[in-house]
């Protein structure tokens, strides 16, 4: 019986839950979801079109995996693995169907260090080489979990391919052949020796996240928001910009010409860094809306996995998801062409749980062998309509630390990142703050809180001013207003193509929001002797703060002083005429 990518298959009593099969002539890859005596449900990865009943079901005897080695950095790939950039030169309008288990480049050749020697015992997890990946990426090759024993045999230093044995272990009984690569079940977390609290928080160089809403190295966020709110623009600045070591981009079903811009836009990039192209610590996972539903669940998983193998060599990863929304949308229509019983708006009961898994396999780890490293889950939402209180973003949310909340009248007003600051929240502020205070400033986190008390009061003041207008309220209120208005534009406001702007070291930002700070506390004291709010707002002040995310230079905050000073001068001859 064929349904779609949903296929049902007799005789398969010898079949496993989770195994990868070979389905027809063309032999299709596909994934066994059900086993019901001798009938199985199988799980296509690839168009059914022109497959006919009685076609065979060949068994792999192992679960869907991907391999895991050297030639995935820099590289573009679909949800199963599958290089798009070699399928391109094999058929340059679409991927044809049973073009097979194409992962790696098998033939390549890479100069291989061996860092073991005759007679080391090795244990799963521990390295016994090295490959210089790219320029910025040193890969380290790793025993397979569930695999140890006695180095009986190395190879010599030099250039092989990933299929060359580089190392024999003799094990009790049993002799294992080492390569460059290994494969895992996608669907597995890859063990680790411990996972380790949360205590340093992922640099991105935006204002709004790093201050107000900070991520951690090892956490989970997700980015919800309606449809032209600015998530892909915010997943970009945090690719781009976030001091992750490696970054893994996952398209799980964004419609087409986004996933092309990505995929034209990134190889193009340049790291900042390194001033080497972003790509060289980069790997994209392509599905669009109009792939195999099956494919768009898939590649979830499939990024996960590779970014728990770097992992494991010690690397700090961050994974982009654009957007789970689609994730989820392709378990509720697999669901539905296995006539399950729907849940909330059509979405499996199960989808609670999957959403956990998939943020579960986040974390800040000491590996097998014995390196510290971490994977971050940057989960973006689409639910439709901007309707926060959908299944998927309410149970994203119970399972996520950092929400991110994007707002429509922002994004329309051209206020980027369209962050809303009330609804948005990062549960890591207890855990980081002592870094804040080590690494920053004593103040920070006092500071920060602060500043979002104030915006807070501006929302229920904009109230009172939309009905009676701001001429009514009182001085100190009228000030709040003027405060929050600079917090806004000057320093939640951020300019991605402004070279001072897309990017502000934490220095800069904990000196941008001081002075907003100092400027206030004075104001205050003048309130208190009666000055007019019309002689306490300096408007050659306000806008010069506004401005000096432009004109205070990254690397020379001396701009600041000179601002401090100017407030000095005009508010201290301001008091000193309402003292006497």
């Amino acid at each position: 019986m064929i349904n779609g990518p949903v296929i049902r298959g007799k005789n398969m009593a010898n079949f496993k839950m989770r195994e990868m099969v070979m389905v027809g002539s063309k032999k299709l890859i596909g994934e066994v979801i059900i086993l019901d005596g001798d009938v199985g449900t199988i799980q296509v990865y690839e168009e059914t079109e022109g497959l006919k009943l009685g076609e065979e079901v060949i068994s792999t005897e192992k679960p869907l995996s991907v391999k895991l080695g050297p030639g995935m950095m820099g590289n573009m790939f679909d949800g199963i693995q599958r290089p798009l950039v070699e399928i391109n030169k094999i058929n340059k309008d679409f991927i044809p169907e049973g073009i097979g288990l194409l992962s790696i480049n098998q033939e390549k050749l890479w100069e291989v260090t061996i860092t073991v020697e005759v007679g080391d015992i090795l244990s799963e997890g521990q390295i016994f080489g090295y490959v210089q990946e790219t320029s910025l990426i040193k890969h380290w090759l790793l025993v397979p979990p569930n695999k140890s024993g006695t180095v009986s045999s190395i190879a010599t230093n030099k250039n092989y391919n990933i299929e060359d044995v580089l190392v024999i272990l003799e094990g009790e009984n049993k002799q294992e052949q080492l390569k460059m690569y290994h494969e895992w079940p996608v669907r597995v977390p890859r063990p680790v020796k411990e996972r380790k609290e949360i205590e340093k928080p992922l640099i991105t160089g935006q204002r709004v996240l790093d201050i107000f809403f900070p991520l951690a190295k090892g956490g989970t966020c997700a980015i919800p928001g309606g449809f032209g709110t600015g998530k892909t623009m915010t997943q970009h600045q945090l690719a781009k910009w976030s001091d992750a070591d490696i970054i893994i981009y996952i398209g799980c079903g964004e419609r087409g010409n986004e996933m092309t811009e990505v995929l034209e836009d990134f190889p193009k990039l340049i790291d900042p860094k390194s001033n080497k192209p972003l790509m060289e610590r980069t790997i994209l996972i392509a599905n669009t809306s109009n792939m195999p539903v099956a494919a768009r669940e898939a590649s979830i998983y499939t990024g996960i996995t590779m970014a728990e193998y770097y992992r494991d060599m010690g690397y700090d990863v961050a994974i982009m998801a654009d957007s789970t929304s689609r994730w989820a949308e392709a378990l509720r229509e697999i669901s539905g062409r296995l006539e399950e019983m729907p849940a909330e708006e059509g979405y499996p009961a199960y989808l609670s749980s999957r959403v956990a898994e998939f943020y579960e396999r986040a974390g800040s780890v000491e590996s097998l062998n014995g390196k510290e490293g971490s994977v971050t889950i940057i989960g973006a939402v689409s639910p439709a309509g901007g309707d926060f209180s959908e299944p998927v973003t309410e149970n994203t949310k119970r399972y996520v630390n950092v929400f991110l909340a994007l707002d429509k009248e922002l994004a329309y007003s051209r206020h980027y990142p369209a962050i809303n600051w009330l609804d948005s929240y990062s549960g890591y502020i207890k855990v980081l703050e002592q870094w804040y205070e080590v690494n920053l400033a004593d103040d920070s986190i006092k500071l920060r809180n602060k500043m979002l008390e104030l915006l807070n009061n501006e929302n229920k003041l904009q109230e009172i001013v939309m009905l009676v207008g701001e001429d009514v309220l009182p001085d100190d209120q009228r000030l709040v207003l003027e405060i929050a208005k600079l917090i806004k534009i000057g320093f939640l406001q951020q300019n991605a193509f402004n070279s001072q702007d897309t990017f502000v070291p934490l220095k800069k930002q904990y000196r941008m929001l001081w002075i907003i700070d100092y400027l206030y506390e004075k104001c205050r004291k003048l309130l208190v002797l009666n000055v007019p709010i019309s002689q306490i707002k300096n408007q050659s002040i306000f806008d010069e703060i506004i401005k000096m995310k432009y004109t205070v230079l990254n690397d020379d905050l001396s701009k600041i002083d000179e601002i401090q000073a100017k407030i000095n001068e005009y508010y201290d001859e301001l008091e000193k005429k309402y003292l006497v």
